[in-house]
């Protein structure tokens, strides 16, 4: 048996271009989404028996402990935890500010990630071994847009969660770290004004957003063998427009 991946979040563009970009004869993606994982499609038909996908609700605490019981039940214990899933950005002011919809990302982002790290480090702690990586976003390096404060804060609580696990599981050979993004040009904008995704496309350095094939190998490095000295990081991927 390889590298045993969890990836939450599986399903979106990065997901798909991040499980093949890793895989390798042996391994074992245990591939989470929600309500469409017809994304995931291609990967499992191009590498048939090494893709496990699970419909999971990360909103819900019943289906999301359900999902953590199966696959502790049926699945070898994951070497590498990738957590991706996030609500759409809605651009809002803070006086229409949504706290229904913000607990929802919490519970997407934050409590799922606590929970299965609660629930899969302790094993790569005992084996010595383990790679955890967050999806974070270039608003978290210096000023952020307006009108994002729910994205920013669910962001936030997450690269506290990493540099505390990493400060917790470096002495056991577990890495935790962050890739911090800009705008990246995915099915995730489809709630985006144009007009935001053109103008944030102008303002880069390099006149253009990121692609998930920018990203993807950065995250690749972070998962790695070469990156065993590497923890408790956010590393920017924006093309320079967040330095």
């Amino acid at each position: 048996m390889g590298n045993v991946y969890l990836i939450t979040g599986a399903s979106s563009d990065v997901g798909c271009a991040l499980i093949e970009r890793l895989y390798a004869e042996g391994d074992l993606f245990i591939a989470q989404g929600a309500g469409d994982l017809s994304g995931l499609a291609a990967v499992c038909k191009a590498h048939p028996g090494a893709v496990r996908t699970y419909d999971v609700d990360l909103t819900s605490e019943k289906a999301l402990e359900a999902f953590i019981c199966d696959v502790k039940a049926t699945c070898p214990a994951p070497t590498h935890f990738v957590h991706l899933p996030a609500l759409r950005v809605v651009n809002a002011k803070f006086k229409n500010f949504d706290e229904a919809r913000f607990e929802l990302d919490l519970s997407v982002q934050v409590r799922s990630a606590v929970a299965l790290c609660k629930a899969f480090l302790p094993a790569m702690a005992k084996a010595k071994k383990g790679r955890v990586l967050f999806m974070l976003t270039s608003y978290l390096l210096g000023l952020p847009p307006k009108n994002t404060a729910a994205y920013i804060m669910a962001k936030s609580a997450l690269s506290g969660l990493a540099k505390s696990l990493a400060a917790d599981y470096a002495s056991f050979g577990v890495t935790v770290n962050c890739v911090a993004p800009s705008m990246m040009e995915t099915k995730f904008l489809a709630d985006t004004s144009d007009l935001i995704v053109q103008a944030s496309a102008e303002a880069n350095p390099m006149g253009r957003n990121a692609r998930p094939a920018d990203v993807v190998p950065a995250m690749a490095f972070l998962l790695g063998e070469e990156a065993g000295f590497i923890t408790g990081v956010t590393l920017p991927i924006t093309g320079g427009s967040a330095l």
